[in-house]
């Protein structure tokens, strides 16, 4: 009791600070790590349907994967729940060791059962994220025979080709794989739900901070867990305030009132830059940011109108002005540093070319279509932006302002004309943006939905060329598979690729040790101090 008293004075001292902008506050306490970052996208806590970059990111500081690689070397993958792993000699069975030792927060040891627990769990409730192990031939029907424990630490993963194996344990270091608690979720299922209505706001991890409380589009408080057998965070709590506004953010940031912001524009980073009170770091990511066009939508499916809204953005003033330092400009689905990326950045903006097209599909005048658009301030001018050079081609562009979460509700379902976002590789394989480029199913009750089955885009013969690649084995012929995927991608798909972003974040100084990773869950606080 004398714990979460402490507790909810800590975060309601927090929230005090950040609910007022003008009244003199104090700084945020020397054990607690505050963030101010925009977590409107969280729709889940659980690992099997998280699916977004804020709760990604939150699982990855409160769960365990199976696999993980160096941050700074990607192609290095070492166990973190599993401790060995072996290969059969047809290359479709992964023998899996579990290391001995671990406990969740619960108390309870993490063995085998929960690893087989936690992957047959996400398949049979086939979320978002059931995908990336659908992509081995499971399915809810065949699960239980395909992944197998054999021992108290020990279990089988059978596919049902042979893939290329790295492809296998890159998938495994996805938040879809992270490990959870059985005995915890089961005590808390209800009617053959596998504890799913529970876990979506609850906690069940071995990590190195447990997830303590999440208030929808308010915050999110994570209490370090003395059950994790890592290093232990020097801090006893973090957390999450949802801050959209930049020029708060800064100005809480300038009080002291938190202390690092996470979504500054160009102007609050260049007015930061010189602050001796302040420190900026940024790291890239492999996130792209692009617009997707519904195949649906009958102007939007003729192969001209899909080529000229290409000409209709202008990438080099955005990314000069409204993300500068943020984004750079780059028109392909792979990101950079990826296996077999391409770097290639044909369109510019070309009013005069995009009418030719227009004028060649059929509708020289334009036409009207409108956009979800989530309504952040960098999202929302980059819309506007947008906007602005369509009009000079005669397309009407309509923006529908939504939060993340309904704008993503709607891509989902695919009921969208336009949205604008972006998307973050789920693993360090470059099969996690195949889903650009890969359709096997275009039916509305597919198992399977990649981003461009969300855009309703049939295309057989590109989807075999994906699965082809994911299936070689020799990296440089398998890098020149993608590479030509991505060039024919680049010509003839309904996504205007446009930017791959950085993370840029402002620290107070006098905090050290987070880590800024390639994807989201990577992002670090577990080494954060404050002297």
């Amino acid at each position: 009791m004398f714990m979460r008293a402490k507790l909810l004075a800590a975060v309601a001292a927090v929230t005090l600070s950040l609910g007022s902008t003008t009244a003199t506050l104090a700084e945020t306490p020397a054990d607690t790590f505050v963030q101010a970052w925009t977590i409107d996208d969280m729709i889940s806590l659980d690992p099997a349907e998280v699916f977004e970059f804020s709760a990604s990111e939150i699982l990855g500081n409160s769960y365990e994967p199976l696999i993980s690689y160096d941050l700074n070397d990607v192609s290095k993958i070492f166990g973190v729940v599993a401790d060995t792993w072996t290969l059969s000699a047809d290359g479709k069975t992964m023998s899996f060791t579990v290391k001995q030792g671990k406990k969740f927060a619960s108390g309870n040891d993490l063995t085998a059962e929960d690893v087989v627990f936690s992957l047959v769990r996400a398949v049979k409730l086939d979320k978002s994220p059931a995908f990336i192990l659908g992509q081995f031939g499971l399915t809810p029907d065949n699960v239980e025979t395909m992944v197998k424990q054999t021992g108290d630490y020990s279990f089988d993963f059978t596919m049902d080709q042979a893939y290329a194996p790295t492809f296998l344990l890159y998938c495994l270091t996805a938040t879809v794989a992270m490990v959870v608690d059985k005995d915890l979720v089961m005590a808390n299922e209800v009617d053959g739900d596998y504890g799913y209505n529970w876990l979506k706001t609850n906690y069940a991890g071995s990590g190195a901070f447990i997830i303590r409380e999440w208030r929808a589009n308010e915050a999110v408080v994570l209490e370090r867990n003395d059950n994790y057998d890592g290093p232990k965070p020097a801090l006893a709590r973090s957390i999450y305030r949802h801050v959209p506004e930049a020029a708060t953010q800064r100005l809480l940031l300038e009080k002291g009132d938190i202390d690092v912001a996470r979504d500054l524009l160009p102007e609050e980073i260049e007015a930061l830059s010189t602050n001796p009170d302040i420190r900026i770091e940024s790291g890239v990511k492999g996130t792209i940011f692009y617009m997707a066009l519904n195949q649906k939508n009958e102007f939007l499916a003729k192969p001209e109108v899909r080529e000229a809204m290409k000409y209709l953005v202008d990438y080099e003033a955005i990314a000069d002005t409204i993300v500068k330092g943020k984004m750079d400009t780059h028109q392909t689905f792979l990101p950079s540093g990826f296996l077999g990326a391409l770097d290639s950045n044909p369109y510019s903006l070309n009013v005069a070319k995009a009418k030719e097209l227009l004028a060649a599909a059929g509708l020289p005048d334009g036409f009207t279509v409108t956009m979800d658009t989530r309504n952040t301030p960098d999202v929302t001018a980059i819309a506007q932006a947008v906007q602005q050079t369509m009009a000079e081609a005669g397309i009407t562009l309509e923006i529908i302002p939504g939060d993340g979460g309904q704008t993503l509700e709607k891509y989902r379902a695919r009921t969208h004309d336009i949205y604008i976002g972006n998307w973050g590789p789920d693993y360090q394989d470059p099969h996690t943006n195949a889903t650009f480029a890969r359709n096997p199913d275009n039916s509305d009750t597919a198992e399977a939905k990649p981003l461009a089955w969300r855009n309703s885009w049939e295309i057989p013969e590109m989807t075999a060329k994906a699965d082809a690649a994911v299936l070689e084995t020799d990296a440089e012929k398998r890098a020149a598979m993608y590479r030509e995927l991505q060039e024919e991608h680049q010509k003839t798909s309904p996504f205007i690729i446009m930017f791959q972003e950085s993370d840029v974040f402002a620290f107070r100084s006098n905090v050290k040790g987070y880590i800024i990773g390639p994807s989201f869950n990577d992002n670090s606080f577990r080494g954060v101090t404050k002297e």
